[in-house]
């Protein structure tokens, strides 16, 4: 029996509203020399580029967000509050920097390895439950940003199990405060127990940087 397929590039090549719908009941997996773990998407958030007050590349193109402006079906990973990694997939063409972040899910592969990774979590459906407890699952760092997941990498996206719309919800971003704050671009399954907690986003002076965005955990 052959590998597993991972989604092609034109699944990400669409709305990023759309892909992140879509990306509910996926599987990333994640290959690195200590094995392999596996994670069934259960939580994401969609940022919309330049258009969107709380992406990180809504103020343009820097070093950091170059690969949001990219092809389509690459990852975006950024270190966050100088803690923890959060990972994202490009979306839509190139030069709309769409991206949507992978907020929590629950490992379906690599169970001991995870384990490991995430020894203060307290259940299993803690250890992916949040963007920076996922990417610790995974054992996602800088090294991945940029890698294209359509195949060839370490990092790919398997078809896992789509879910009904009926099994879907939407609503506000996590952490996310002032012009993007009530934007409801936030998807997770219906009473799902690796889906995190909301918080809302801080208060921002006017002259603030662009809101936080995927940069909550």
């Amino acid at each position: 029996m052959g590998a597993p397929l991972t989604l092609a590039r034109s699944f990400y090549d669409r709305d990023v509203l759309e892909v992140a719908r879509d990306l509910l009941g996926r599987v990333v997996r994640h290959t690195t020399p200590e094995g392999v773990v596996g994670v069934r998407l259960s939580e994401v958030e969609a940022y919309a580029g330049e258009s969107d007050p709380g992406s990180h590349a809504f103020r343009g193109p820097t070093p950091r967000t170059r690969v949001m402006f990219g092809e389509a079906g690459h990852a975006y990973v950024y270190f966050s509050y100088g803690m923890h990694w959060c990972v994202n997939l490009v979306c839509g063409p190139v030069g709309t920097a769409s991206a949507v972040l992978l907020r929590a899910g629950e490992v379906v592969e690599g169970l001991e390895l995870a384990r490991s990774r995430r020894v203060a979590a307290r259940k299993d459906v803690d250890l992916a439950r949040g963007p920076a407890r996922l990417t610790q699952a995974l054992g996602v760092d800088r090294a991945q940003d940029g890698v294209d997941v359509c195949g060839g990498s370490s990092l790919e996206v398997l078809p896992g199990r789509p879910v009904p719309d009926e099994q879907v919800v939407w609503g506000p971003r996590v952490g996310v405060a002032g012009a993007g704050a009530a934007t409801p671009w936030r998807a997770s399954l219906v009473n799902d127990p690796t889906v995190s907690a909301y918080r809302v986003g801080g208060r921002r002076s006017p002259g603030a940087r662009a809101t936080r965005g995927a940069d909550e955990s």
